[in-house]
């Protein structure tokens, strides 16, 4: 019979407390133990500490406490930081990850506490799993678990984030150390947690449908790089910018040489097969702080912020030695090589404004095609013309 407590008379349970559950550890009264207490994995936690969990999740304050904190943003990335949050004082895990499909349809990663880089394998695998079945996951350790491959030793515990019928991302709790056994919330926390992340999910699936519908917008349906009124908002916003600190500002305007025969030899699904991949060639020839755009047909331009000519001379270069040096449609059994004029401008050296930037940008990359095409030209300052 368990001991009796001095103050209440009520009974006190002993636990055996030790690394990941291993026996031979030291017997410990519950009210001695926290938490924090080291040598407690994930299941004994929750196990230990079912009624003060189950206070947490159950009090009258933990819905609306949620409720208004994931919407106060539209920002996918920061109402997940909130879900996290909420969740890791709601669960005693040492890390926690959000999970929920990105613009491409690919699963990312928006908000992680104490998680490290070696764990995001799992993180994803599970999200998959979680995601694609819409149920909660308990793991006392990955590695043995015939559900998802992963060499991730802790264990693990999930949540789907659902609403309106289908997931819109997952939830999880890890903890790099295995447990002695699986992870379980008794039947009322797990319906109270539930509960909570119904109105996070759906906040969730608010920003993201809105970050998706702000994408279409500003992106091209093709090559999904920026369509040209997205370039104009970013011309205008980065040449006020440009004039009111005083720096750099410059424009590349890229044109395919000769891409028309594509079309007429291949037929124009392939030729719009060859743009998405030269799309790709640009993207991955500039640098993360460039704006990459379709500007229409087989144009493309580049905004490149706090960038004189030198630097954009050497971006738009590696531009086009790239295209020239690609084969294009080589997965389809094809083998084009196509090459580009570019046109460089730089704000304040050869033009004042938004409008006179791109006109020069794209003189110098005719004065390229009138000059036998595949280079790289400068626009000249006013005063040299």
């Amino acid at each position: 019979m368990a001991p009796a407590s001095r103050a209440t008379g009520a009974p006190v349970t002993l636990y055996q407390v030790g690394p990941a559950g291993k026996p031979g550890s030291k017997l410990r009264r519950a009210s001695e133990i926290s938490l924090n207490t080291p040598g407690l994995d994930l299941a004994t936690k929750v196990r230990v500490f079912q009624r003060a969990l189950r206070s947490r999740v159950e009090r009258r304050g933990a819905l609306l406490d949620i409720v208004r904190a994931v919407n106060t943003t539209l920002e996918p990335a920061t109402v997940a930081d909130h879900i996290a949050d909420r969740a890791a004082t709601w669960v005693p895990a040492p890390g926690w990850a959000v999970v929920a499909s990105d613009l491409s349809g690919e699963l990312s990663v928006l908000a992680d506490r104490g998680q490290m880089p070696d764990m995001e394998p799992a993180v994803y695998a599970v999200a998959k799993w979680v995601m694609d079945r819409n149920e909660e996951f308990f793991s006392a350790s990955l590695q043995g678990d015939a559900r998802v491959r992963s060499p991730f030793a802790g264990a693990i515990i999930a949540f789907p984030l659902s609403c309106r019928g289908r997931c819109v991302g997952a939830l999880m709790g890890l903890d790099r150390v295995p447990s002695a056994r699986e992870p379980r919330l008794t039947v009322g926390i797990l319906r109270a947690v539930r509960v909570l992340l119904e109105p996070a999910a759906v906040a969730l699936d608010n920003s993201l449908l809105l970050q998706r519908a702000e994408s279409l917008s500003v992106t091209d349906d093709l090559t999904h790089l920026y369509n040209s009124r997205y370039l104009n908002l970013v011309l205008r916003r980065e040449t006020k910018r440009a004039s009111r600190t005083g720096r750099s500002l410059s424009m590349l305007f890229i044109d395919l040489d000769g891409f028309k025969s594509i079309n007429d030899t291949h037929g124009h699904l392939f030729g719009s097969r060859a743009l998405v991949e030269v799309a790709a060639v640009i993207r991955g020839s500039a640098r993360e702080t460039d704006v990459v755009a379709r500007f229409g047909g087989d144009e493309f331009a580049l905004v490149l912020p706090e960038t004189g000519s030198t630097g954009a001379f050497a971006v738009g270069s590696r531009i086009r030695e790239r295209i020239a040096a690609h084969r294009f449609l080589a997965g389809d059994g094809l083998d084009i090589h196509l090459t580009a004029s570019v046109g460089v401008a730089t704000l304040p050296d050869v033009a004042g404004s938004a409008e006179e930037l791109v006109q020069a940008a794209d003189k110098a990359m005719y004065q390229v095609k009138d000059s036998g095409k595949n280079g790289i030209q400068a626009a000249a300052s006013p005063a040299d013309t």
